[in-house]
């Protein structure tokens, strides 16, 4: 097999491929060949069409989750895993915070807002937006799967709100979880600043609309019921002349699942719950050969549960060149 250089192997790619397609024509090639000293930074976007939706993945950043926040293995063991799996950092594995944007041409539904810096290496996600040419003030909802503080962190800053013009949809169950004073009082350390967040998204978003259960957002996007996680966890399905793409929050975690359901993650409270969902879930997924979107797996988190043998895999789902 012929040997390419670096330079002729980007040149032979498409350009959509390059940095979610925002690299085109000879000014960009030309800037960027002139940043010899400082690396380009390139803002990762992926999109796939659903229908006459655009759906386009988008990251807050990323954080190093320590190997012993996955009650139900030893840490050596979720260490030993993440290395074969090529997922393992010093400090432990590394977690992505993936947001999707979905546009059907007349309206922008953000799912979650990422954690904003309150966590890792986040608070990327309005640079991200900026690269498709958008503000904070042009997206019309923001479904937050749940309320920790990775999902909606990004939703207040500085005591205001972010989203000033866009609808908030989250799930009733968790809104009255994450405000219930006598929650938060028993509630362990790491799970505070995701009960004082919540306090000030109830405050500042008039909009929000603390749903019940599966519905219909818009035609087309719709709510599933993924409750376990937290007590109002959810996903959101998006449908269109026949294609259809699940965005599942956090019902699977790198490294540990699908491939066990009795592998749990330090902010789960009610792991039976927790486990039961997954239980069901992901036979179900695999037996449809469901297109899933997962928040915390490498970006851009799209992928399928496969049934291997007996045992339950993640199947890595190309985001590019999708018919």
């Amino acid at each position: 097999m012929p040997q390419l250089s670096r330079r002729a192997f980007a040149s032979a790619l498409p350009l959509g491929l390059l940095g979610g397609g925002l690299i085109s024509g000879a000014p960009a090639l030309a800037a960027a060949q002139n940043t010899t000293k400082t690396p380009v930074s390139i803002t990762p976007l992926a999109q796939i069409r659903i229908g006459r939706f655009t759906v386009t993945a988008l990251t807050d950043g990323y954080a190093d989750m320590p190997f012993d926040y996955f009650p139900g293995r030893a840490p050596a063991e979720v260490e030993q895993a993440a290395v074969a799996q090529f997922t393992a950092r010093p400090s432990g594995v590394r977690f992505l915070f993936n947001q999707y944007l979905i546009d059907d041409g007349e309206r922008r539904i953000l799912i979650d807002a990422g954690a904003a810096g309150s966590i890792g290496q986040t608070g990327k996600l309005p640079q991200a937006l900026g690269a498709l040419g958008l503000q904070l003030d042009q997206i019309d909802a923001v479904i937050v799967t749940h309320m920790h503080q990775d999902h909606m962190g990004g939703l207040i800053a500085g005591g205001k709100s972010n989203y000033p013009k866009a609808e908030l949809y989250i799930d009733r169950r968790d809104v009255k979880h994450w405000t219930d004073p006598a929650k938060r009082s028993g509630a362990p350390d790491y799970l505070q600043t995701s009960f004082k967040m919540a306090q000030e998204v109830v405050r500042l978003y008039p909009k929000l609309q603390a749903i019940d259960g599966e519905r219909e957002i818009v035609r087309g996007v719709s709510i599933v019921d993924l409750t376990g996680h937290t007590p109002g966890h959810i996903g959101v399905r998006v449908e269109d002349e026949g294609k259809s793409l699940i965005m599942v929050s956090d019902m699977i975690f790198p490294v540990v699942h699908p491939g066990a359901t009795d592998v749990f993650f330090l902010f789960e409270q009610d792991r039976a719950a927790a486990k039961a969902m997954r239980d069901r879930f992901f036979p179900r997924a695999a037996s449809e050969g469901a297109l899933i979107a997962a928040t915390h797996m490498p970006f851009p988190g799209l992928g399928r549960v496969v049934a291997d043998r007996g045992q339950m895999r993640w199947e890595v789902a190309d985001w590019a060149l999708q018919d």
